[in-house]
């Protein structure tokens, strides 16, 4: 599974950053986790909102920071 957090840095990307890393270890999920803080790149997925979510290659989140029960569901899904 391939994770991406899409933000510029601001503290709200930095918690949904951590939020993923713990969900993912707490879940034993094999992902690779990254994070695009270029705004051209993150403009190219049609994100307006940061922080965002793309699990492989797909949008699952923007805009806010997903409760720890939706991210789980987000990431198993």
């Amino acid at each position: 599974m391939e994770i991406k957090i899409l933000g510029t840095g601001c503290p709200n990307c930095r918690t949904l950053e951590k939020a993923t890393r713990d969900t993912v270890d707490e879940l034993g999920i094999d992902a690779t986790i990254s994070k695009e803080e270029d705004i051209m790149k993150i403009m190219a997925y049609g994100v307006m909102h940061t922080p965002a979510l793309v699990v492989n290659e797909k949008v699952v989140s923007s805009g806010r920071i997903p409760s720890k029960n939706e991210l789980r569901k987000l990431l198993t899904n």
